[in-house]
């Protein structure tokens, strides 16, 4: 069983998919900063210094909090900001995903469109072709 486990964990598609989920908690990492640190406090910017991850709604009567981490701890609030700023990490990472595979298939269709060189001849046929040229001119 251990032989059979090894196998299909060694196999071409187990290990791609590995390093896709890698890669992609990676790419998650700089969306979420690109988003968090960038974009984000350039909205707040624009819109006067708003801070959308502050943004929340208390469900219970007893939270007079301020921002989000201090009004979580008084009790159940609304966090639409931190969905907004999810919802635009989102919105990022699937466009930057179409733009890659986009690309990608515009580079497969090139590919296919590409004519093949033909096949370069043997050796045989080399040296008849050039007793031919041969007798040609004589």
């Amino acid at each position: 069983m251990l032989k059979e486990f090894r196998e299909f964990a060694m196999k071409g598609n187990v290990v791609d998919l590995a390093v896709a989920v890698i890669i992609g908690a990676a790419f998650g990492a700089i969306v979420t900063s690109l988003v968090g640190d960038v974009i984000m406090p350039v909205i707040g910017a624009i819109t006067g210094g708003l801070d959308f991850s502050n943004y929340f709604i208390p469900l219970a009567k007893n939270v007079t909090a301020t921002n989000l981490a201090d009004a979580k701890k008084q009790g159940a609030v609304l966090a639409y900001g931190n969905f907004l700023t999810l919802t635009i990490n989102f919105l990022i990472i699937a466009f930057v995903l179409f733009i890659v595979i986009r690309l990608m298939n515009q580079f497969k269709r090139k590919e296919e469109v590409k004519p093949a060189e033909p096949p370069k001849p043997t050796p045989e046929v080399e040296l008849l072709t050039e007793i031919r040229d041969l007798l040609k001119k004589s």
